[in-house]
């Protein structure tokens, strides 16, 4: 279910699926998603080569809040092989979200109500730019999961049985 967000940002996401980077899929299995947002990274050279070479993960990451700004955490990009040996290359560094201010505050806000966080789902090229959606989500009850798999069963089952039937 999506909740506030704009054509734009519903567009912006279709978009973003063409040239997904990375993803965190368990992130729409684990919460519910109630509106998404776009957010550029400050990045080293080395990271926008690892992330565009396919080397990121953000399955376990979190976004977190630190003094009125906003921070991508447990991520991982995985340095190349050929990368420079003068720079230092630390793969689970933190890693700052770059939106207006307006947006942060209106998130910060948000977050500090009991039971919704920010959740990173994907990483994304935009204009050659790296950016990632991020997820204002309310996290989902064992019953919930349930009901989704069942869902998602019968929903293969269904195509099973349309695909037999033709």
């Amino acid at each position: 279910m999506m909740g506030k967000s704009s054509k734009s940002d519903q567009q912006q996401a279709r978009a973003a699926a063409q040239r997904r980077l990375a993803e965190n899929r368990r992130a729409r299995f684990n919460y519910e998603i109630l509106e998404t947002y776009t957010a550029g990274l400050v990045l080293q050279g080395w990271e926008v080569k690892s992330v565009r070479g396919g080397r990121a993960q953000i399955g376990e990451s979190y976004v977190a809040v630190s003094r009125g700004e906003l921070f991508l955490l447990g991520s991982h990009f995985s340095p190349l092989t050929a990368a420079s040996t003068h720079v230092e290359a630390e793969p689970l560094r933190s890693r700052k979200l770059l939106m207006t201010a307006k947006e942060i505050s209106y998130l910060i806000g948000k977050t500090q109500q009991v039971g919704l966080t920010l959740v990173p789902l994907n990483l994304h090229l935009v204009r050659g730019k790296i950016k990632i959606l991020v997820g204002l989500a309310r996290g989902k009850k064992k019953h919930d999961k349930r009901d989704a798999l069942q869902k998602r069963d019968w929903q293969r089952q269904q195509q099973r049985i349309l695909k037999n039937q033709y």
